[in-house]
């Protein structure tokens, strides 16, 4: 078993990250600051505030969250969109009433719109950005294989497979819709999945000697798990994300990564 371990990665992103901020600290006087708006009680939302909390302090970004109702959601990000002071600004998903998420996410600005969901977003979003980092930096080769992603969400699948797409690589996107989906997941060279159903992808469905990336997180009693049964995380033959610390850890860096880019352009601005 060869294990895609985000961690490790994250820790020489978050160096280089770290010297970028203080260059814009002390050559530019650009303090980068990100808003996290969220609207639910969601625990597993609750954990991801935190961790980008303890993020933003470790390489001197500032991150103020905003608990508040939904409906004072909107006068929210209008304010957020004003101040110069915000570089970049997030709605922590998922939100209690799913029926205007998509009007919300695409009312941030876009040179805000730092997770890059928006209609109009100039900003990678921050999952499929990291799920590349991660294959990139342990040089799974792409070119000519049969790549599943399962689900479709906005967060992880839709836009993972547009950015897949674009680059020209051979992608198969599943959903709960799909008729088929257990066939074609079986003939996946690379499987992706980022659905948030625990033991979703069963181990009689994984290839011999594929490539697997969890990016799917669901809470079960108290823990965060993926959408990859534990009986595949024995098997010899392939190369997985591990149970925590696979694309969790590289997303928050490509999140912050977003932040700073978003900070950099206002140099020009001001």
């Amino acid at each position: 078993m060869r294990i895609l371990d985000g961690s490790e990665l994250a820790g020489f992103i978050k160096e280089r990250q770290a010297k970028q901020v203080r260059g814009l600290r002390q050559a530019h006087k650009v303090f980068p600051h990100l808003a996290v708006i969220r609207a639910n009680q969601d625990p597993a939302s609750a954990t991801y505030v935190r961790l980008k909390k303890t993020y933003g302090a470790d390489i001197l970004i500032d991150v103020t969250e905003y608990n508040v109702a939904q409906s004072e959601v909107p006068s929210l990000i209008k304010k957020l969109n004003a101040d110069t002071g915000v570089h970049g600004i997030i709605l922590q998903l998922p939100m209690a009433d799913q029926t205007n998420v998509q009007e919300l996410l695409d009312s941030v600005a876009p040179q805000k719109d730092v997770d890059g969901l928006g209609k109009n977003a100039v900003l990678e979003p921050a999952t499929p950005m990291a799920i590349m980092w991660l294959l990139a930096g342990y040089n799974i080769d792409l070119v000519g294989k049969n790549i599943v992603v399962v689900g479709q969400g906005r967060l992880v699948g839709g836009p993972l497979t547009k950015t897949l797409v674009s680059q020209g690589y051979k992608v198969t996107p599943v959903d709960d819709k799909t008729d088929n989906m257990e066939q074609i997941v079986r003939q996946a060279d690379i499987l992706i999945t980022g659905v948030g159903v625990p033991g979703l992808i069963k181990s009689a469905l994984i290839k011999p000697g594929a490539v697997v990336v969890d990016a799917g997180t669901a809470a079960e009693k108290g823990k965060l798990v993926g959408d990859v049964d534990p009986a595949a995380r024995v098997r010899h033959d392939l190369t997985i994300t591990p149970e925590k610390g696979g694309v969790g850890p590289l997303t928050v860096c490509a999140l912050f990564d977003n932040v700073i880019r978003a900070a950099t352009n206002t140099i020009n601005v001001n």
